[in-house]
């Protein structure tokens, strides 16, 4: 099998040597049609695509589409928050209608009616006006002491008009500072074509709203689903735009450090571009939109690519500073970093891929992103970038092409050489010492991580409420939009009644007739659990027997229809339900049992209010416990309970992906090392690192405070497609250097073969850890603070990585070598004698010089 790796090696090695023009113009090919392709992505955001196959979210969606919700909340919807001035003023009330009078007039804002405090309190005034002109006309006519007695008498004889209200509404002095007006739209049925794009038909409606309230004064806010996918969607082009240059920029500063020659930098500048448009490609034609989480890939291939780039070109430097030609120098190169590239692609695949084991849509997509991405990546710096830098090089020969510094990154006679060997110093006094104690700190660093918490919010997928001051100091067209959403939201769950952040959703499917139906859900409702509101004893709710009792309370005859079929006496109807509810149905409770009862009586909506202290994962369970004491089949749901289902969703999937991307990692590496190299147990040595590391991840995720979120969940197992890349470098070049001592075992020495290869290999490690950092770091300047999450641990995986490679991986190979007699051990006078002896004999060792 051996035998047979080698011949594809060779046979790449040839293409690459011979033909390199060839390769670099299928490449190129290749990257224009995949170019195509990235210009069909499309973007999605938001929390729904997380909720799909949800069982709490499919209940929700079905409370949603068969219940009309108390602020008309929907796809059809629009909210107009009215603040700064008494609302139920007439003043007040004139500005809302005279906006609702403007909007009402533009046809192609689709409007087909409106709900607010003004028009209830002009309707009671007037109840002929039914237009928003006659109730503005109605208002304007009456006085302000008619419109106070108005004000009274809606809140008294509706209940929506409360609920329309903020919570410092006072009936008495018919004073409240906030009101919602919900805007209902005729919204026709998007084609196909519309909803794969993502498009909202609401977002130009709401957007042209917008414009409307701005010129009629006043503080009046516009706020809807409309506005919110289109928040959604500017706050990913908005992070690109702050992200992407930035990246750019520090990236393109380490790569000069590194390659010190303009040609390589454009070089590997271009690989780079290459890399992300097939990746973009890829996505295009596969028709997977662009999300969130998704933002992490352009970073996550920057990454790998610097890391093959500078490794690609620092291998070939170190050949050509011997003395060798560009044919013979560039094969040594990919002999060893083809090898190398394929097992750092295949452990970085099976780490990213892990992630399709998540339920989580946007997890699994980028699981399939990254993974593709990092094969593209692979090629491209694998083969293209050498034979581009064949083809170079050998141009250089012939044009005046300008030549700088072709030294490679580190070796034993620099400062970066000899700071480099700390590890190297510990492998040769005391490994087994210093593997004892690094593994007592990883069990310590595991079992302190097991604490880390988990959680899943819209807000994380929400712009901040207040913009940084270093990202409103940019200039166009770096500067970020101007976001509403979060503010309004806030907004209204500070002011107005309990909000869908704090009640849950019990959906009750079942004969609503039959006679135990309403004693059902009022028993649900005794001894309620810890995390509910308690009101009279009771669980603080919302249903439609809520409404019956206040239509019994203020309907003399009604209240008679609810006696004569209460059996026991305890004011709930237990008998012709069917009668029961046509009454209601009939009342000018119609509209709010509409929100609790279908028309077909087939299923209902219970509301429970839950304490807003109190942890989701509590409420969670409680309102699981009391949905199971439904006679009926009934689900718990709500915001609360789907977020924390999904939260549980994100904790199984970084959990899972995280041993899967461990155990499917351990697997291949023993396998590949033992077909290379014949050492199997390599691969459990290549490991040790990346156990340490993600230890340490973990452990620092709880201890900065970060939880294991929709963004931060793929980062355990980025951890391993990442940090894999630099101990497979260190360990493959180890095998590579202690074969080249001698076929003999006595002859090798593992301490001189870790020195020279954490001396060469070390100084591409560090230039590429270095430029990776602060690429992905950027991230920390992203819109929302999500992703500034991500790129930090992301960042912080990569230097964890890095140290345990240069400094925790040399003890353990040298214990390697010592318990399967790969090498003698050496002591410090005989490393030093091995040492120099090896670099001054380098070239003779190495081959025929071209």
């Amino acid at each position: 099998m051996a035998l047979d790796y080698q011949r594809v090696i060779d046979w790449l090695d040839d293409r690459i040597v011979n033909r390199p023009g060839r390769i670099v113009a299928v490449f190129l090919v290749a990257t224009a049609v995949f170019a195509v392709g990235a210009t069909q992505v499309s973007t999605e955001a938001g929390t729904e695509s997380f909720a799909e196959d949800v069982p709490e979210q499919t209940a929700l969606d079905a409370v949603n589409r068969e219940f009309e919700p108390p602020f008309g909340a929907g796809t059809a919807t629009t909210q107009l928050i009215h603040t700064g001035e008494n609302v139920l003023s007439k003043r007040g009330l004139v500005r809302m209608l005279t906006i609702q009078e403007r909007i009402a007039e533009r046809e192609e804002l689709r409007v087909i009616g409106a709900t607010g405090p003004a028009s209830i309190v002009a309707q009671t005034l007037d109840p002929e006006a039914t237009t928003p002109e006659e109730q503005r006309r109605a208002v304007e006519r009456a006085s302000p002491a008619r419109i106070d007695a108005a004000v009274r008498r809606a809140a008294r004889d509706n209940p929506s008009f409360r609920t329309l209200l903020s919570e410092d509404f006072n009936p008495q002095s018919a004073r409240a500072s906030s009101s919602i007006t919900v805007v209902e739209h005729a919204i026709p049925e998007l084609a196909e074509d519309e909803q794969a794009a993502g498009s909202n038909p609401l977002t130009p409606i709401q957007r042209e709203m917008q414009s409307i309230t701005a010129s009629a004064g006043g503080d009046v806010r516009v706020f809807g689903a409309g506005i919110i996918d289109a928040e959604f969607g500017s706050v990913i082009g908005d992070t690109l735009l702050v992200v992407v240059p930035a990246a750019a920029v520090l990236i393109v500063l380490f790569l000069v450090v590194a390659y010190r020659d303009l040609a390589d930098l454009l070089l590997g500048i271009v690989a780079l571009v290459m890399a992300i448009v097939w990746t973009f490609g890829f996505m295009g034609w596969a028709s997977i939109p662009f999300n969130q989480i998704l933002i992490a890939v352009p970073p996550l291939l920057l990454a790998v690519g610097i890391d093959f780039g500078i490794h690609a070109v620092n291998r070939y430097r170190e050949e050509r500073v011997e003395g060798f030609g560009v044919a013979d120098s560039m094969r040594t190169a990919t002999d060893q970093l083809l090898v190398a590239f394929f097992i750092v692609t295949t452990t970085s695949v099976i780490g990213f891929a892990s992630n399709l084991t998540s339920q989580l849509i946007p997890i699994r997509d980028f699981g399939v992103v990254a993974s593709v991405g990092i094969v593209f990546t692979a090629l491209i710096f694998g083969v293209f970038l050498p034979a581009a830098k064949v083809l170079l090089d050998y141009s250089r020969e012939t044009y005046p092409i300008p030549t700088f510094s072709q030294t490679p990154l580190g070796s034993e006679e620099s400062s970066l050489g000899r700071a480099l060997t700390g590890g190297v110093g510990i492998a040769r006094r005391a490994p087994v010492v210093f593997l004892l104690l690094t593994a007592l700190l990883t069990a310590g660093a595991t079992g302190y991580a097991t604490g880390v918490d988990t959680s899943f919010t819209q807000e994380e997928f929400l712009p901040p409420e207040q913009t940084p001051d270093y990202l409103l100091a940019l200039p166009e067209p770096f500067r970020p939009s101007e976001y509403t959403v979060t503010r309004d939201i806030n907004f209204l769950e500070d002011n107005f009644e309990t909000g869908e952040d704090e009640e849950v959703v019990i959906y009750v499917e079942g004969p609503m007739t039959r006679d135990t139906a309403l004693e059902s859900i009022h028993r649900a409702g005794a001894d309620p659990p810890d995390s509910f509101v308690v009101e009279d004893g009771r669980a603080s709710e919302r249903s439609i027997v809520t409404v019956i009792q206040s239509l019994a309370a203020t309907d003399p005859e009604f209240a008679r229809l609810v006696a004569r079929n209460d059996r026991d006496g305890n004011g709930i109807p237990d008998d012709d339900l069917a009668t029961i509810y046509d009454a209601v149905f009939d009342s000018q409770y119609e509209a709010l049992a509409r929100q609790y009862l279908t028309e077909d009586r087939r299923s209902a909506r219970v509301v429970y209010s839950v304490e807003a202290d109190a942890p989701d994962a509590e409420v969670t369970a409680d309102a699981r416990r009391v949905a199971d004491r439904y006679r009926f089949e009934a689900t718990a749901t709500g915001n609360i309970v789907v977020f924390q289902a999904i939260a549980d969703l994100i904790f199984e999937s970084a959990i899972v992906s995280l041993a899967v991307a461990l155990a499917g990692t351990a697997i291949f590496l023993v396998v590949v090392y033992g077909i290379l190299v014949g050492r199997p147990t390599l691969g459990v040595a290549n490991l040790v690192p990346i156990v340490v590391t993600v230890a340490a991840l973990a452990a620092t995720m709880r201890l900065v405070g970060i939880s294991l979120n929709a963004f931060t969940a793929t980062v355990l197992a980025i951890t391993i497609g990442l940090g894999i890349d630099y101990s497979v470098h260190v360990v493959h070049r180890f095998t590579d250097e202690l074969e080249e001592q001698g076929a003999s075992v006595a002859d090798r020495d593992p301490l001189v073969a870790l020195r020279r290869t954490i001396t060469g290999t070390g100084g591409a490690l560090t230039g590429s850890m270095l430029t990776t950092v602060f690429g992905i770091g950027v991230l920390v300047l992203a819109v929302f603070p999500a992703i500034g999450q991500f790129g930090l641990l992301t960042a912080l995986s990569v230097v964890y990585s890095y140290i345990a490679s240069v400094l925790v991986l040399p003890s353990v190979l040298v214990v390697w070598a010592r318990l399967t007699g790969a090498g003698s051990r050496a002591d410090a006078a005989g490393e030093s004698e091995a040492s120099g002896r090896d670099s001054s004999d380098g070239a003779a060792a190495r081959g025929k010089v071209e």
